[in-house]
């Protein structure tokens, strides 16, 4: 259970109707199928010693009886098992029959959940033989020990990092208050549901939006087990569904009709992160003061992950959501865009056009602006500035574009001015350091802005969030611009983006666009801040700060959920296993946090732009980071590794 993640199951046996030895059989089968993989949290279906079909025989003394006899059968046998069981039973306590969950850990009964909400409509009728239970937690007698019953319990351990656990049954979900909104806000990061909830046309479909949203509502791992095959189909069928999800996220889902086991990786961690982000996600402490929380047993140690994680975690995974993803982003940066355009009344742009990926983007931005707000493209003034590291190839590329989009193409070779500025302050044009990068880049931002001032403009930034992450702009040159259409969006989300619009450009028979810009998604990326050999592009981003792919994986779990390297590290081995090995990953990461932490002064002073993803880096918005903080702990931490 390192780093948060803990294994969970959901099981649903093959059950007889009321045959608890036979029940309790198939139960302990499971059990150990489950153990055997790791499961530490283990889940199974309402009623299921018993099944939930009994109807008026849960009534009989003896139905009841046999469940207990099976019951402590289960827990003798479930001593060495290292888990936290929830099973379904019914129980009489006090002349009274509750539906109940039985929590079991290392052969004690931890305590019992009665069901709170009994449904006694359509093909319900469980209010004819059970009483509803009650929230206000108290004692029994069960195999001659003192047991916690009542609903307000909270099951918890320290192995998972936090690990809190609660229990609903079946039509407890269901109602408009459920006893789950209590429990997370007091604590509980793992709500468990038994369930035995028969099927219906299209029911399937609201259960799985109903968990997944609760999980969602209450920032929660919710692992929901139904009722299947064996039980009585003399009125109803049940479909054993049963559905792990982890804040809206579903991680796993039966088939219908088929009894079995699912299990999933819940990320404690992750949830832990988000409930600290969300300050409304609370309520009066002291109404939590009525729970009992219950120490259980697990052994610490590493969960063998089945969690499969994105290596790139900004890119919608298959291509229709990616194509939405990709037009979802071009409205907001447009909207973005156009509301600056409406409110300054202005009728022109500068971009400065390098025939990249970034500046590509932007201006195609800024055509969709332009369009929407009818006015001239020739309003748009694309500007290359052509200097020592310039190639043929992105030369070419940006006036092609310009020309197919329909934009005012400007040039303005700065060689001469950089070379004039190095006499002016020293600096021998042969020493490729950072002056000579900066100074072009700083010549360039100058170039932007004054022809921007001649043409009553505004300059559109083109750095992306990746970028600004890592510090990879000059401050006060190429980082700064009147509005930047690009600061919430990723480097790996940019290419996707160029490529949809590639794709657009094919759909609407513009083959010369396609491919123009199909040339500048395959190009290097590059600043061209260093002469270039024989055509061919020398001074390669990747090459030099790392694979973007790479830091945006860090960039998103270190924004987006405030992980530390230890936890990314592992996350990114298995992300990337077998296309960056951990010396790799951990070489790249040092250099992500380093310059996460020493660039923040440039992000302090940020210009406007949209907020795309849940991951942003603007000073007045999502990230409020003092620019003289220690990297020190992360770096230690990755040392350390």
């Amino acid at each position: 259970m390192y780093d948060g993640f803990i294994k969970v199951g959901a099981a649903t046996p093959h059950v007889a109707v009321a045959d608890p030895e036979y029940n309790s059989g198939r139960i302990m089968e499971q059990i150990g199928v489950m153990a055997e993989e790791g499961v530490k949290v283990m889940v199974f279906p309402e009623l299921c010693l018993s099944a939930y079909t009994c109807g008026d025989l849960f009534l009989h003394e003896s139905l009841l009886k046999g469940c207990l006899i099976q019951l402590k059968r289960i827990a003798e046998g479930t001593v060495d098992v290292d888990a936290i069981i929830f099973l379904g039973v019914p129980l009489e306590s006090a002349g009274k029959l509750y539906n109940c969950a039985v929590a079991l850990n290392k052969g004690k009964v931890l305590g019992v959940v009665p069901k709170l909400f009994l449904p006694g409509y359509s093909e319900f009728y469980e209010s004819r033989q059970f009483t509803p239970g009650f929230k206000k937690v108290r004692t029994i007698e069960l195999f001659g020990k003192e047991v916690y019953f009542g609903a307000d319990m909270i099951f918890e351990n320290d192995a998972a990092g936090g690990l809190k656990i609660a229990c609903e049954i079946c039509e407890d979900a269901w109602v408009a208050k459920a006893p789950s909104a209590d429990h997370a806000l007091y604590g509980a990061d793992i709500i468990v549901n038994l369930s035995a909830s028969d099927e219906l046309i299209g029911k399937d479909d609201y259960r799985r939006q109903l968990i997944k949203t609760s999980s969602a509502k209450l920032i929660c791992g919710y692992i929901y087990a139904g009722a299947g095959d064996g039980e009585s189909t003399q009125d109803l069928v049940f479909g054993g569904h049963s559905l792990i999800a982890e804040n809206g996220v579903l991680l796993s889902e039966s088939k219908l009709f088929e009894n079995g086991i699912i299990t999933a990786d819940i990320d404690i961690g992750r949830l832990l992160s988000d409930r600290r982000r969300m300050n409304t996600f609370t309520d009066d402490p002291a109404e939590g003061e009525g729970y009992e929380h219950i120490r259980f047993e697990l052994k610490k140690e590493e969960t063998r992950l089945t969690r499969s994680f994105p290596s790139a975690p900004f890119v919608p995974q298959s291509d229709e959501d990616r194509k939405r993803r990709c037009e979802s982003i071009f409205d907001i940066q447009s909207v973005g865009l156009k509301k600056r355009y409406e409110h300054t009344g202005l009728k022109d742009a500068v971009i400065g056009l390098s025939g990249g990926l970034d500046s590509t983007l932007a201006l195609l931005v800024t055509v969709r602006v332009f369009d929407s707000l009818k006015l001239s493209r020739s309003g748009i003034h694309a500007v290359t500035m052509p200097c020592f590291g310039t190639t043929d190839r992105t030369y070419n590329n940006a006036c092609t574009l310009a020309e197919r989009l329909g934009v005012t193409l400007k040039e303005v070779d700065i060689k001469n001015a950089v070379r004039q500025h190095f006499s002016d302050i020293g600096q021998d044009e042969n020493v490729h350091d950072v002056t000579y990068e900066n100074s072009q880049a700083r010549e360039r931002t100058q170039v932007l802005m004054d022809i921007a001032n001649m043409v009553n403009g505004l300059v559109i930034g083109t750095g992306d969030m990746s970028e600004l992450a890592l510090g990879w702009a000059t401050y006060n040159g190429d980082h700064m611009s009147m509005y930047d259409v690009n600061a919430g969006v990723p480097k790996t989300l940019v290419r996707h983006l160029v490529v949809y619009c590639a794709d657009k450009a094919e759909g609407d028979g513009d083959r010369e666009l396609c491919e123009v810009l199909r040339s500048i998604v395959d190009t290097p990326v590059s600043p061209e801040l260093l002469p270039a050999e024989n055509g061919i592009i020398l001074q390669k981003t990747e090459e030099l700060v790392g694979p973007y792919e790479l830091h945006d994986f860090f960039l998103y779990y270190t924004l987006r959920f405030a992980f530390g390297p230890k936890k990314i590290y592992r996350m990114a081995c298995h992300a990337f296993d077998g296309r960056y090995d951990g010396n790799t990953v951990k070489k790249w990461m040092k250099t992500f946090f380093k310059r996460f932490f020493s660039q923040q002064f440039k992000r302090s002073c940020l210009p406007d732009g949209p907020k795309v993803g849940t991951a942003a880096l603007s000073p007045r918005g999502d990230l409020r980071m003092p620019s003289d903080a220690s990297s020190t702990l992360w770096l230690k931490e990755i040392e350390e590794l």
